[in-house]
């Protein structure tokens, strides 16, 4: 069974940075591509990076310069740093598989004065 749970989001004020981290199992991580979804208040939800199993990265352009995807396949864990937060970065953000859907409960991001 997969098994995606995302963890580090919290309240931070604009500017400042939070780090996230999706610990997954029940496959092979190493070789499975990953992505980073959010889903504001009252909105669907929105693509915000991907990074394929030989690290080849990609971000939507409101976040390009201040997110950074990564990967530790040793501990089977995706990451995604972010720097620079503004309000409109806040959301709830999920991991996936990336050519899957979210399965996980998601973190919380609220980034406010």
């Amino acid at each position: 069974e997969v098994q995606l749970v995302e963890s580090g989001g919290g309240l931070v004020q604009p500017g400042g940075s939070l780090r996230l981290s999706c610990t997954t199992s029940g496959f092979t991580f190493s070789t499975t591509g990953m992505k980073w979804v959010r889903q504001a208040p009252g909105k669907g939800l929105e693509w915000v990076s991907s990074i394929t199993s030989r690290g080849t990265t990609g971000y939507q352009d409101s976040v390009k310069g201040r997110f950074t995807i990564s990967r530790d396949n040793a501990k089977n864990t995706l990451y995604l740093q972010m720097n620079s937060l503004k309000p409109e970065d806040t959301a709830v953000y999920y991991c996936a598989q990336i050519r899957g859907d979210p399965s996980g409960q998601g973190t919380q991001v609220t980034v406010s004065s």
